[in-house]
């Protein structure tokens, strides 16, 4: 049967419609606001050279920073963290600000001085009190309750140096990252996205202190890494518990593990050439890290050409391009990196507001 003309156009216009409601629904989040917990694979600024952690003490300088922000921001990264992704996700209006600086009238680590769209809390310092702190003074009377339900709380892994810096140490978990989120959910959080650890005996710190047998079949340190494992199951242990404590929160467990393991596994996939090799560091050899002689430092003011290709940044951190894949992987990926589906946790936002 023709067509005319007519039934054309309105098709025509139909489809566009369609296509924008489309285009806007993916641009719309019903997150506006994030708090961002953690260490320094999260912190986008409250630590500086004189706070940072040991052997990692030069975050102020060059060439951190190098490949998006041009400077250095106190990020432990060439570029964007994880967290920095998820605001882009999120279309948040800028990435989250530090809290040491997120009070200021201007910014220097590339966020917002602006706390509406949220505050990185991310430290090796007192986070909650930080946030008590936050809260108190933004807050509008009567609306501490509301602002504290309607934010996505991101909590970052913790505890990745400690395992990086021991191949000896019994794996355990950190009182500070379970008092954190039963702390957050005490006070009110309703969405929560905690993060494991990542492969640690795959970060060429550990990997320089292990003795060379200590290897497993992706060729990591195989003791750290199962410290790290046992880490994420006690910590899968805990996030059940604290689901039965609060049927009522949304508390998902993204699987940095997974996601670590899958980019080692096949390098190539991901657009790596050097899975071991740090960019930033010094040394030579096959992991170019010499722990004193580290990014930033005298030693080290320049980092490799191409940390796109690379998934270490300084020995403990990862490149920009890793934490690129990660957050893919985290987002985009269903729930195979992130449990429950990081689409369902926005899903169960939205249907909140209705």
């Amino acid at each position: 049967m023709a067509i005319t003309k007519e039934a054309t156009s309105l098709l025509v216009v139909f489809l566009a419609a369609v296509v924008a409601e489309t285009t806007a629904a993916a641009a719309s989040s019903p997150f506006r606001t994030v708090y961002a917990f953690g260490d320094s694979f999260t912190d986008t600024g409250n630590t500086h050279s004189t706070t940072g952690p040991y052997s990692f003490g030069y975050v102020s300088s060059p060439p951190y920073g190098a490949t998006f922000f041009h400077r250095s921001t106190n990020r432990y990264s060439d570029g964007r963290l994880v967290v920095d992704f998820l605001a882009q996700r999120l279309n948040l209006p800028s990435f989250l600000p530090p809290y040491l600086i997120s009070s200021s009238s201007t910014s220097n680590n590339g966020s917002a001085s602006s706390s509406d769209i949220g505050v990185n809390f991310a430290s090796i310092m007192t986070q909650l009190g930080w946030f008590d702190a936050h809260i108190r003074r933004t807050a509008a009377a009567g609306k501490k309750n509301k602002v504290v339900a309607d934010a996505l709380f991101w909590v970052g892994e913790i505890g990745a140096n400690d395992y990086a810096y021991s191949v000896i140490a019994p794996p355990s978990i950190r009182p500070k990252l379970i008092r954190t989120m039963a702390g957050l959910l005490d006070r009110g959080a309703k969405y929560m996205i905690v993060q494991g650890l990542p492969l640690t005996g795959c970060l060429p710190l550990s990997m320089s202190l292990a003795r060379a047998e200590d290897r497993d079949n992706v060729s990591c340190v195989a003791s750290v890494n199962g410290q790290s494992y046992a880490h994420n199951r006690r910590l899968l242990s805990n996030l059940r518990r604290l689901r039965q404590k609060n049927p009522d929160a949304v508390i998902a467990y993204a699987d940095y593990y997974a996601a670590h393991l899958a980019v080692m596994r096949n390098p190539s996939k991901y657009g790596f050439t050097e899975p071991f090799k740090t960019c930033c560091g010094s040394g030579g050899g096959a992991y170019n890290f010499d722990l004193f002689a580290t990014c930033g430092s005298p030693e080290v003011t320049t980092a490799c050409a191409q940390p796109e290709k690379y998934v270490n940044w300084d020995g403990v951190h990862m490149t920009e391009a890793m934490y690129k894949v990660v957050s893919a992987m985290f987002f985009q990926d269903g729930d195979a990196y992130c449990r429950p589906s990081f689409s369902a946790v926005l899903a169960r936002k939205a249907q909140a507001k209705i």
